[in-house]
């Protein structure tokens, strides 16, 4: 006999709704009260961002679902574009958590002269940057905490990928910090590391993406509860100013640390 059966769906939603998305799609195949309430719409719509409404009511295009559960899988598989289709938005797999990817026109490209901007087959943006003349390469992106989960471990990441001829893009430094958002003097947190964008040398290397892009961690931050700030993530100073070339670049991601160490760290500082 289903032992479960015994229980009303209401206590089995709040037991599913204490777990997490992907406990809760597990727990579907232990027996038929569970997989019932897998599927509600309240236990779904705790796993949503509490302000879930406000922005996919922002989407440039209308975001259609059946359920909450719908939702939730449609926003982790299917990033969103908003304001006017620079940014998107989606779901962390595991956790929910919110992600968002400033793409490149949302970014500060310092000596805009260097830069073209063209359209590309695999980017979720309408344009992305390319690199089309030697300069010294700075790339800033900013984000309002507030915007991003709270107590939260956050990495930023830089998309990009490379045209088939590229040179001189071996290395480059990177800055993560939090500024104040109305005068973004930088304030408590500096990080900075040596980067590489191939795999020869030292230091981080740039990692291939599901969706066919390239990616590198900038830094890491934690977004604590009451934090009302912004974060800015750089990419300063690849090499030299002479003989650069074939840097094509999607924009800068921020989503939550995975890893279990890296997000015990965060809570103890």
């Amino acid at each position: 006999m289903d032992s479960f059966a015994r229980l009303p769906e209401e206590c089995i939603s709040a037991i599913l709704s204490l777990t997490s998305p992907m406990d809760t799609s597990r727990f579907s195949i232990i027996s038929h009260a569970f997989k019932s309430a897998t599927d509600s719409d309240n236990v779904w719509e705790t796993f949503l961002p509490p302000d879930y409404q406000q922005i996919i009511s922002t989407s440039v295009s209308p975001v259609v679902y059946a359920t909450k559960k719908h939702l939730y899988f449609t926003l982790f598989h299917s990033p969103i574009l908003l304001h006017g289709g620079n940014i998107s938005f989606s779901l962390d797999r595991r956790s929910g958590k919110k992600c968002y990817m400033l793409g490149a026109r949302e970014l500060l490209l310092s000596w805009g002269g260097c830069w073209s901007w063209t359209s590309h087959p695999h980017s979720r943006f309408s344009e992305v940057a390319k690199l089309k003349c030697p300069g010294w390469i700075h790339i800033r992106g900013m984000i309002k905490t507030q915007m991003l989960s709270s107590n939260t471990a956050y990495a930023a990441y830089l998309v990009f990928s490379l045209a088939g001829r590229f040179n001189g893009l071996e290395s480059s430094r990177t800055i993560v910090r939090f500024v104040d958002p109305q005068t973004e003097n930088s304030m408590i947190k500096t990080v900075e590391s040596s980067e590489k964008l191939e795999s020869e040398g030292t230091g981080k290397i740039a990692q291939v993406r599901g969706d066919g892009w390239m990616e590198i961690e900038m830094g890491t931050f934690y977004n604590g509860q009451e934090d009302n700030r912004a974060v800015e993530a750089w990419l300063i100073e690849i090499n030299n100013p002479g003989g650069k070339s074939g840097l094509i670049v999607e924009g800068i991601e921020f989503r939550p640390v995975r890893g279990r160490k890296e997000r015990e760290k965060y809570r103890k500082e």
